[in-house]
């Protein structure tokens, strides 16, 4: 049986995680503008150093984006 701590932990990772896909996801929309892309990845920052502290690493790692790819979103 899983701890309410734990479920709590896999609830906010998950929530994390959703969100963070729907950005990457946004992020290759181009009918929207710069300016809110460049605020879409800020926010994609904070939600993934969030990540880091509730999810083990190698769930993290599938989330880095890396310089290459945050040049073409």
């Amino acid at each position: 049986m899983v701890r309410n701590h734990e479920k709590e932990r896999l609830e906010i990772q998950y929530l994390l995680k959703r969100e963070m896909d729907e950005i990457l996801y946004d992020l290759q929309d181009s009918r929207i503008d710069q300016v809110v892309k460049r605020a879409m990845k800020e926010r994609y920052q904070i939600l993934f150093s969030l990540l880091t502290r509730v999810a083990p690493h190698n769930e993290c790692v599938n989330y880095i984006i890396s310089s290459k790819k945050k040049e073409g979103i």
